[in-house]
């Protein structure tokens, strides 16, 4: 026998091996990823709500950011030197020069290029879709109230939601965010969840919304997680819906998600226990800083400690295929005068209050989009001007680079294939592509700025950097 028919057993072990491996870490989804989550109580929770949010925010953008020089300098995501400094063009100068040639104000100004853009595609975004993802809740959003009462509004919400659908409109992702698996209110949350289901099924005659996810917060250890489970199982049985169609969502909120008390990190055992149902970890900002003992006026979602905690998120789930989200900014868009008949003193107060706490989310937001979270909680339509905004001008400010590097990655990669070398960072290629596919979903970016990656639009279709590259190859092959 050779030696390497002495060593067969060993490769065959070690591929076993990294064949379970790979099913852990199977890489970034290239499923689409809501860049918010927009949390509502139950009680109040109507088919029309997302709608009436999107009217609520452009009434606040045209209140408060009536064209792009105010939006921008409300939020702070352009330079105010871009539109002070000696000699720069007034806002209507800027506004007829984006009109007639936005290629040639990108050229000369880049930062006025971008105000405009930005105020364009975030008044496109919220006439179009202003919500992305909504959590009906029935926790921190509703409240400790007697069992009869939630038992009427699960089945109220759950009725809306089926109505929702049949009128076509719902948001693209939708769910609910029950009670916490806990001592005190694991029976509360398993009752709300089977009411709400057999409710919504009831009335869709079996179907459910597209994206449907079940959030379980304050998730402490696996046994947790691994109920919710089980209770799904019963739930897909009793209705004859397919295995997994109700997926899972886990919030990390306490310290003891974090580390447990042998020392070791349960992150990873969570999403074990999820048994492939888990489409995202979401971290809860205030509850974590609570639980840190961190007094209020010092609890924010770029404290030091949360973003070890993210950090932490992002080193178990890394790779796994969930979506991480950060937290909201709890400081509300809203001015302390109100009515319509206001004085030009109260107006200007509102507006500094607005603008304000406009600034605080844009430093929020971008601080998690620096860090890899990519999706965030929204709290108020007046915040959803801002997450547009911050997210548009984050994309765009990094489009080119970005687009020159996938461009580079995805040709090599073919002609690699091609010649029969070996590529396997297949991984990195579709962490590339998900930044433009983020861009494009979210309305950052437009179908027609992808030609800059090289990328054809049936190619963007595919959503999978691998099937990308097996079809570039096959036209090299036959070309």
């Amino acid at each position: 026998m050779s030696t390497h028919d002495d060593f067969a057993p060993h490769l065959e072990a070690l591929g076993k091996a990294n064949r379970a491996w790979s099913r852990l870490y199977p890489g970034d989804a290239p499923a689409r990823q809501p860049i918010h989550t927009v949390y509502g109580g139950a009680h109040l929770y109507k088919a029309e709500t997302t709608r009436r949010l999107g009217e609520l925010a452009l009434r606040q953008m045209a209140r408060y950011a009536p064209d792009a020089v105010a939006l921008a300098r409300g939020i702070g995501f352009v330079s105010a030197a871009t539109f002070e400094a000696p000699g720069a063009l007034d806002a209507a100068a800027l506004g007829a020069a984006f009109e007639s040639d936005a290629a040639a104000l990108r050229r000369e100004s880049p930062q006025a290029w971008l105000a405009y853009t930005v105020h364009d595609r975030v008044l496109a975004k919220l006439r179009r879709e202003a919500v992305e993802d909504f959590r009906i809740d029935f926790e921190d959003g509703y409240g400790a109230r007697p069992d009869a009462d939630e038992d009427s509004t699960a089945v109220a919400a759950a009725r809306e939601v089926a109505r929702g659908l049949a009128e076509g409109a719902l948001p693209p992702f939708i769910g609910i965010r029950i009670k916490s698996f806990g001592a005190e209110w694991q029976a509360r949350g398993a009752r709300t969840l089977e009411i709400f289901v057999d409710t919504l099924l009831a009335a869709t005659g079996g179907r459910l919304p597209d994206n449907f996810v079940i959030t379980l917060p304050k998730v402490t250890i696996a046994e947790q997680p691994r109920t919710l489970v089980r209770l799904c199982e019963r739930l897909e049985a009793r209705h004859g819906l397919p295995a997994g169609a109700l997926r899972i969502e886990l919030m990390i909120e306490t310290t003891q998600a974090l580390l447990g008390p042998d020392g070791r990190s349960p992150l990873p055992a969570f999403l074990e226990a999820c048994e492939g149902r888990c489409r995202g970890a979401h971290f809860g900002t205030y509850d974590f800083t609570a639980s840190c003992h961190i007094t209020a006026a010092y609890q924010s979602m770029d404290h030091p400690l949360c973003d070890l905690a993210k950090g932490m998120m992002m080193l178990a789930y890394a790779g796994t295929g969930i979506f991480l989200s950060d937290g909201a900014t709890n400081v509300m868009p809203v001015g302390p005068h109100r009515g319509d008949a206001l004085t030009a003193a109260e107006e200007q107060q509102n507006r500094a209050v607005v603008h304000a706490a406009w600034r605080l989310a844009h430093r929020h937001i971008r601080h998690s989009l620096e860090g890899g979270f990519y999706q965030g909680w929204d709290l108020h339509p007046g915040q959803l001007p801002v997450r547009y905004a911050t997210c548009f001008g984050f994309f765009l400010e990094g489009f080119a680079p970005a687009a020159e590097r996938l461009r580079n990655f995805i040709d090599k990669a073919a002609q690699a294939t091609l010649v029969g070398d070996v590529f396997d960072d297949a991984a990195t290629g579709q962490g590339l592509l998900n930044y433009f596919l983020r861009a494009l979903n979210s309305g950052a970016i437009e179908p027609g700025d992808l030609d800059q990656t090289g990328l054809r639009a049936d190619e963007v279709a595919l959503r999978s950097f691998a099937k990308i590259l097996a079809a570039r190859r096959g036209r090299l092959q036959t070309g």
